[in-house]
């Protein structure tokens, strides 16, 4: 057991996997001689070699395509894009082609390729650097959509996605890169997909969240547990498939939900988990299902004072749980 940052945890558990199985190739921008934008391969090009590792121009639709190819032909590709805003280009790749081999095989055969993408905003990343993109994905059966926010998770998940038969979106916020340390288990251990975390326990409000938001939804919980209030905090980890049951069985108990995330609010990924509520945990509920999220704007601003303005925080979270604490 040793502590380590988000960013490590997924480089050591890519390393394993590449150990492990050496049909798991790498390939993206920079990820060979620069070890990646942010350092994730770093060391892979020596440890590994160029059939393994393997440096691409930037066309993001070629990385995808090209993966997809490598996964039906019997190989596990890990394409990296580099910033999780440049994807939009392998849309069509990935949503049209791999997210339906399985259906159009009648189940014969899937499309194995992991795409990890940096994503988020928090890092003064400005216009083409900070987007959300998970409910692009979200939406497509066929694909896997996974956000983890701690170490483990990140960790025990990526190695769940490069041995999973269907194609994987893997989003790693930035934010918690670096920012982000706990314990990891030394050795071969994975985290399932699809199976949502309660990180904190609490029984008057339940907080729901991914990625840098967790972490959001803990500091505002131990405010709101200074006032009385006990709040209980869940990290989806998986964002598709989603685990209704651990959401549902937590706001039956509490009877209140807010859903923090950090994309736009309208038809951000919290729409769906409101709607869920409402129509499955209706008689349960004592307030309304609350939601704190981004404003509607374009694109996250660049500079740090409007940036933080824009995103929620754990101030915004805490006024919105004392608003649902007071029904």
């Amino acid at each position: 057991m040793a502590v380590k940052t988000v960013l490590e945890a997924v480089r050591e558990g890519m390393a394993e996997e590449m150990e492990r199985d050496d049909r798991v190739v790498i390939l993206g921008e920079d990820v060979g001689i620069m070890g990646g934008a942010f350092r994730a391969t770093e060391g892979f090009l020596a440890r590994f070699g160029e059939e393994r590792i393997i440096d691409m121009p930037l066309a993001e639709t070629g990385i995808v395509g090209i993966a997809i190819g490598m996964a039906i032909n019997g190989m596990l590709p890990i394409a990296e894009i580099q910033f999780a805003d440049f994807i939009f280009s392998a849309y069509d790749q990935i949503v049209s082609e791999a997210a339906k081999f399985r259906y159009r095989s009648a189940g014969a055969y899937g499309c194995p390729i992991v795409v990890r993408a940096p994503w988020g905003a928090g890092v003064h990343g400005g216009l083409y650097h900070s987007q959300s993109i998970e409910v692009q994905f979200a939406h497509i059966p066929g694909l896997v959509v996974v956000a983890p926010s701690t170490p483990y998770d990140a960790k025990g998940l990526i190695k769940s996605s490069i041995r999973s038969e269907d194609p994987v979106i893997f989003l790693e916020h930035k934010r918690t890169y670096r920012l982000i340390k706990g314990e990891v288990p030394d050795g071969d251990f994975t985290v399932p997909l699809g199976q949502a975390d309660v990180k904190r326990e609490g029984s008057d409000i339940t907080v729901v969240a991914y990625g840098l938001m967790v972490h959001y939804a803990l500091e505002a919980a131990e405010v709101l547990d200074k006032e009385g209030v006990g709040v209980e905090v869940i990290d989806l980890r998986t964002l598709l498939p989603l685990d209704k049951e651990t959401v549902l069985s937590s706001v039956k108990k509490t009877g209140k939900a807010l859903i923090v995330y950090e994309d736009n609010l309208t038809l951000g990924y919290g729409a769906e988990l409101s709607a869920i509520l409402a129509s499955e945990a209706f008689e349960y509920l004592d307030g309304p299902v609350m939601r704190v999220a981004s404003p509607d704007i374009p694109s996250m601003p660049f500079h740090p004072s409007m940036e933080f303005n824009c995103l929620p925080n754990p101030e915004k979270i805490a006024d919105a749980l004392r608003t649902l604490a007071a029904y």
